[in-house]
């Protein structure tokens, strides 16, 4: 156990993202909570980890809006949920839909949200 944690303090940013990434699809599980926590005492080491974080992004849905079962699609889509947990997300609004995305990503999700008649922050 000491060995792993040993491991996972030398990642970057985005290489935690990967990991967690690869553990909820492994396990069905999300860890939407744990990876805000994670992030946060990165950037207070020193500068080179708060660079990084900029290139990463948190699309964060606002409001699900007038078409809400075509954003509760487009959220089943994105996020691998199931109609409950999507919806669960959509009526949860402002709820974060992915973190630690890149750019180019995060813009593909919020214009497919968006296109859903979703209201999308990219953070």
């Amino acid at each position: 156990m000491k060995d792993i944690l040993e491991k996972i303090e030398k990642m970057t940013a985005l290489e935690l993202s990967e990991l967690v990434k690869a553990l909820e699809e492994k396990f069905g599980v999300s860890a939407s909570m744990p990876m805000m926590a994670a992030a946060a005492p990165a950037g207070e080491e020193d500068e080179s980890p708060a660079k990084e974080e900029k290139s990463t992004f948190t699309v964060e849905l606002k409001s699900a809006g007038g078409q809400k079962i075509a954003v509760i699609k487009a959220l089943r889509e994105i996020m691998g949920l199931g109609l409950a947990e999507a919806k669960g997300v959509a009526d949860a609004a402002p709820k974060v839909v992915k973190e630690g995305v890149a750019k180019a990503e995060a813009e593909e999700i919020k214009k497919k949200l968006e296109e859903a008649g979703a209201t999308v922050e990219l953070k």
